[in-house]
């Protein structure tokens, strides 16, 4: 553990991991500022309050004295790295890290770290299942919405650590070496921030720059990118594959998931028709955590027994509702074309697709292929509206199946009246969700309340 006790320390956003990263700072006697961009003295009273009973220096919807001597400056996810005081306190020296990093300096625990655009959340999920099944201390935090310094900072030695990691994160990562790394796939995600793809994927890459022999990295042998990243890597490599058989690592044979070793009988896990997560991309999910809870010894009888059981997250293709038979399907964690492709994918047809969102730069064009020939209408809302309409109208889509519904309580109004028994209302919006809601969290509760609404007026 790391001291902290009198070092100088900017906490930079006071979010969900920005507030963690104060509570343990100040644990460890850190002499404390804090940085927001809101006034939280109207935004957040209660924290407000909370800080100022610590005597910590605040700049609250102002900016903070850039020239001030720091030790450290603690940089929340949502934070640009790019703001003048940061640069400016960096060049005066200061170490800049973000909440990840704090709580492997300043906790203890054996960390997993998972990341990749999709499924993120699915696999961190079903992986610390797997270990809480085998009788392991096992916490799962991370951007799955815990912070991680909130449960490293009181954790032992033996305590797992099942984290997901997102891009943001890792960018302000610099000695956290997790004892087992995975990177799940790579598509365009967060343009906005990190301008390139080549930008994005290493950031991602720092998931395993620490990582020494004997480490363990789990690589989706399927994805080009993913492959060419993990080629230099210094831990133990082992992959999963949903179309190729595999000498080290989890694949796919006679519809039942196969983990194979050198020099060792190769294992059947499960049968895939037992797993009750929907979709291909569920299914690489499902390899990624077989590979993580084998790389860590945990018997196969209860990783078979929690693949059999474990029905998916909040929020990720989760089912709603059947009203006036016609199903309601809740993905407001597809915040990226690509997951949404996955979505509408798992669903299959006769979809109405409410999407849009935030803007993170992304290209709809393969999100509409997806849909078109998939879903009969397009119901769609938020910052992106118009630049899906365009996309929509390009690919093939007619006027009238493309509908602009504003926000979700009237994208499911219009749903109910245009879906006939057998179709699935299905929000995978291929956005973020900032522009409209704090979160997708958010926003996913608000579509499942719109649709508990019709349950009510049956």
């Amino acid at each position: 553990m790391e001291g902290f006790n009198g070092k100088r320390v900017l906490i930079a956003g006071l979010g969900m991991s920005g507030t963690a990263a104060f509570d343990a700072l100040r644990r460890a006697g850190a002499a404390l500022e804090v940085y927001d961009d809101r006034d939280i003295r109207k935004d957040d009273p209660l924290l407000y309050k909370k800080l100022a009973g610590t005597g910590a220096g605040c700049y609250l919807g102002g900016v903070p004295v850039p020239d001030a001597d720091r030790d450290y400056i603690i940089m929340s996810p949502g934070v640009p790295l790019s703001l003048p005081f940061v640069e400016k306190s960096r060049d005066r020296g200061a170490d800049l890290i973000g909440e990840l990093e704090l709580a492997w300096r300043l906790g203890h625990g054996r960390f997993i770290a998972i990341t990749g655009t999709n499924g993120k959340t699915t696999t961190t999920t079903l992986v610390g299942e797997i270990f809480a099944a085998a009788g392991l201390k096992t916490v799962v935090a991370g951007n799955i919405g815990v912070p991680v310094v909130s449960k490293a900072i009181d954790a032992d030695d033996d305590t797992w650590l099942v984290t997901e990691v997102s891009s943001f994160q890792l960018e302000t990562v610099c000695g956290f070496r997790p004892e087992i790394a995975a990177i799940l796939n790579l598509t365009p995600d967060h343009l906005d921030r990190h301008k390139t793809m080549e930008n994005y994927a290493e950031a991602k890459a720092r998931v395993f720059e620490n990582q020494q022999k004997g480490d363990v990295l789990v690589v989706n042998a399927d994805d080009a990118l993913v492959m060419g990243l993990a080629g230099s890597a210094r831990p133990t490599k082992i992959l999963f594959s949903g179309k190729s058989e595999l000498e080290y690592g989890a694949y796919v044979k006679d519809g039942r998931i196969i983990y194979a070793e050198p020099g060792r009988t190769p294992v059947s896990v499960i049968a895939t028709g037992e797993l009750r997560i929907p979709g291909k991309h569920n299914l690489e999910n499902a390899l990624a955590a077989v590979c993580i809870a084998f790389s860590a010894g945990i018997d196969p009888g209860i990783t078979t027994k929690t693949l059999a059981g474990f029905k998916g997250v909040e929020h990720r293709i989760e089912f709603v509702a059947e009203v006036d038979g016609v199903r309601y399907v809740n993905d407001s964690k597809g915040t990226n074309p690509d997951a949404g492709i996955k979505a509408i994918e798992a669903i299959g047809k006769n979809i109405l697709l409410i999407a849009g969102g935030y803007d993170k730069d992304a290209d709809f064009t393969e999100y509409i292929s997806a849909a078109k020939g998939r879903a009969k209408k397009l119901l769609l809302l938020g910052a992106t509206a118009a630049k899906l309409r365009d996309s929509a109208l390009a690919g093939g889509f007619s006027g009238e199946d493309v509908l602009m519904a504003g926000n979700i309580k009237k994208a499911v109004a219009i749903a109910k009246e245009l879906a006939k028994p057998g179709d699935v209302v299905l929000l995978s919006p291929a956005c973020a969700s900032w522009d409209m809601y704090e979160n997708y969290e958010e926003r996913g509760r608000d579509f499942t309340a719109r649709v508990k609404e019709l349950e009510v007026r049956k």
